[in-house]
């Protein structure tokens, strides 16, 4: 990756201060141990964390070791004299530098991490991450059947705006493939209740040195979309008339 992906994060303090309501939620939730950390301590926990003051770790960005960049940013004590960081107002610099976030590497065990794909999911629907949509389920075998009925086109920009487009053709020019493309799939469009979409990349195992460097190609791309995106790699030639340049 370009060496802009490491940028320092944007520290202008015009941005201004964050809801301090909510900082102090934040702050009263830092304090219940992890066992004790539920789905209602989850649910608040994300509900504060967009809008709340933090400040920037030291230091300010690491690679972390899954290979991708993260601004470190730890919640704030009371009457602690700092410069505000509130993510709602950082998303331009994250997004457009390919950020994601740690939250408080200072303790003995992370509270929180989000991945570039969370990041993008808060900017495109108001929440780190989506329980339900329209995108195949995960676990399933998302592969494109031999005889299987399929609407193909291009993903809005509601689901793949620029800023992730660039993102992802960076990385891959990185891992080497020439001319990165994608396309949207939908299957069982006949049926508003069965029907469900996913992303396919001009990705295969034959392109790289081993079917090892693929996966973990494939699992850095996770680490770019929101968890809800289901997506897969298919030959560029076994679809006519689908993919188009990242």
């Amino acid at each position: 990756m370009s060496a802009n992906i490491v940028s320092r994060p944007e520290k202008d303090g015009s941005a201004g201060l964050g809801d301090l309501e909510k900082t102090v939620i934040l702050n009263t939730l830092m304090s219940v141990p992890f066992s004790e950390r539920d789905q209602k301590w989850r649910d608040v926990f994300l509900d504060s964390l967009p809008e709340a003051n933090l400040k920037l770790g030291n230091p300010e960005v690491v690679i972390a070791g899954d290979g991708f960049p993260y601004v470190q940013l730890e919640t704030v004590n009371p009457n602690e004299n700092f410069q505000a960081y509130v993510i709602s107002k950082q998303l331009p610099t994250l997004l457009s530098q390919g950020f994601g976030i740690i939250i408080n590497p200072q303790h003995d065990r992370l509270d929180w991490v989000l991945s570039y794909g969370d990041i993008v999911n808060y900017e495109l629907n108001d929440s780190f991450y989506t329980d339900t949509s329209i995108f195949s389920n995960s676990k399933e075998n998302i592969a494109v059947g031999k005889d299987e009925k399929i609407l193909i086109g291009q993903p809005a920009d509601s689901i793949l705006p620029k800023y992730l487009r660039a993102q992802l053709k960076e990385y891959l020019l990185h891992m080497g493939v020439k001319v990165p493309k994608i396309m949207l799939i939908a299957r069982n469009y006949e049926d508003e209740n069965l029907v469900s979409q996913d992303l396919i990349f001009n990705l295969t195992p034959v392109q790289f040195r081993s079917e090892k460097v693929y996966h973990e190609i494939m699992a850095a791309i996770s680490w770019f979309l929101p968890k809800h995106y289901s997506f897969m790699g298919v030959d560029e030639m076994a679809i006519t008339n689908g993919f188009q340049a990242l």
